[in-house]
């Protein structure tokens, strides 16, 4: 069973670590949850669930201010970690190493026990300054994964795009799933 760490930082697009604890629920992963100050704030805004309701998909849930929790230390044998959204303020933390919080601390150590650390950075345009972090924050190893949307699928609904980029995401942590079509080449003819 793999084990998986969630962040949910305070960026728009809570949805996206909300999908992905479902869907790691579903391929029988074992969650890690950690949401921001920001992200309980925004979550109620942006969904129609509660926080309680997204704590009640994690198997664990973590306090943000408790940086001596089990996922704090390369002991702990995490498989990967998803922060879903990622604001600019986290990947500043992470490209930094300013673990001041639990997420940014978890995110630290993922990366430095070489295990998949996945950025679903949320901001657009992007300036500079977000570049720098995303490139420092690539040159340490983390994957940086805005939540662009696929069309090759032909997606109808919103849901069907947020879908895909989450089975993506599952993808890169190494953990199955049939959410994101598969692309089977061009059709002929």
């Amino acid at each position: 069973m793999k084990k998986i760490v969630v962040g949910i930082s305070g960026a728009s697009g809570a949805v996206y670590g909300i999908r992905a604890l479902s869907m790691l629920k579903k391929a029988g992963a074992e969650t890690h949850l950690v949401i921001s100050s920001g992200a309980a704030m925004t979550i109620p805004i942006e969904t129609d669930m509660e926080l309680s309701q997204v704590e009640a998909l994690a198997d664990h849930v973590y306090d943000n201010r408790n940086v001596g929790a089990a996922i704090a230390s390369g002991s702990f044998g995490m498989d990967g970690m998803i922060i879903a959204p990622c604001s600019m303020r986290s990947l500043g933390a992470v490209a930094n190493s300013l673990a001041d919080n639990l997420i940014i601390r978890a995110a630290d150590v993922t990366l430095k026990e070489g295990k998949p650390l996945i950025l679903v950075v949320r901001e657009t345009p992007l300036h500079r300054g977000h570049l720098r972090l995303m490139d420092l924050a690539a040159r340490a190893g983390a994957v940086i994964f805005p939540p662009v949307p696929a069309l090759y699928g032909n997606p109808q609904t919103v849901e069907q795009l947020i879908d895909h980029t989450v089975g993506r995401i599952l993808d890169r942590v190494g953990v199955p799933n049939s959410e994101a079509p598969r692309w089977t080449g061009m059709p002929s003819g």
